[in-house]
């Protein structure tokens, strides 16, 4: 089953080296176990543009849509047998400590 992780931090937590290579490794073994499919960092949220359309008039909004205290800095997509294997995937990822991981289910099949 494919999950999507949305990586979550609050923009004043700067990561350190030593972070930034523990995510390395991260990468490194869950690639190697054939795991995560694809992952990367988005930019900061105040480059966002949050689009709506409501009664067919177009919307724009620069930034995040939702005010919050942690904001998305990346996204990683895996292939897990399971919850219970995907559960155990971020509970290794570091930011995991730092930030938080919302992990969501994909209902359908990606290509």
């Amino acid at each position: 089953m494919k999950y999507l992780l949305l990586i979550c931090l609050d923009p004043s937590i700067e990561v350190s080296p030593e972070e930034e290579a523990n995510a390395g490794a991260w990468v490194a073994e869950m690639e190697g176990r054939d795991v995560r499919i694809v992952g990367s960092k988005v930019g900061p949220a105040r480059d966002a543009t949050s689009i709506r359309v409501r009664d067919g008039e177009l919307h724009l909004t620069d930034g995040p849509f939702a005010e919050a205290k942690e904001q998305m800095a990346g996204f990683d997509l895996i292939d897990c047998a399971d919850l219970d294997e995907a559960i155990e995937v971020v509970s290794k990822h570091p930011v995991a400590r730092l930030g938080t991981i919302e992990l969501r289910p994909l209902t359908e099949d990606c290509r």
